[in-house]
């Protein structure tokens, strides 16, 4: 478990620094708490890049990612996701995604990005 929290904190920084790249290469860990890291740290990152690393993790196995992810598009405006966003709204096999997804759906729909 210590290098399940010392590989988050370090994702999280990097999140805090703006370090796109180093934090992409962790989407596909195995480890949940590791993705929440890293859809939280996307969320830090207002880019078209960090929006396209969240899409990944909107399509996660795990419900808790899914619902990081989809609160870190919001936090970031990422328009790109919104689509995404919307299906999981409506199609979401979990509730507590699908309602999350409903509510960053009408964040998205009506806010403009800007980058």
């Amino acid at each position: 478990m210590a290098r399940v929290d010392a590989l988050r904190d370090k994702i999280l920084k990097l999140g805090s620094k703006q370090k796109l790249a180093p934090i992409l290469k962790y989407v596909d860990d195995p480890n949940d708490d590791i993705r929440i890291a890293v859809a939280m740290a996307l969320g830090m990152i207002s880019s078209y890049e960090s929006g396209m690393g969240l899409i990944e993790l909107l399509r996660d196995p795990s419900p808790y990612v899914r619902v990081t992810a989809i609160n870190s598009a919001v936090a970031i405006h990422a328009k790109n996701c919104e689509e995404y966003i919307r299906k999981l709204a409506f199609a979401d096999p979990d509730p507590n995604a699908r309602q999350a997804a409903k509510d960053a759906f009408e964040k998205l729909k009506d806010n403009v990005i800007t980058y």
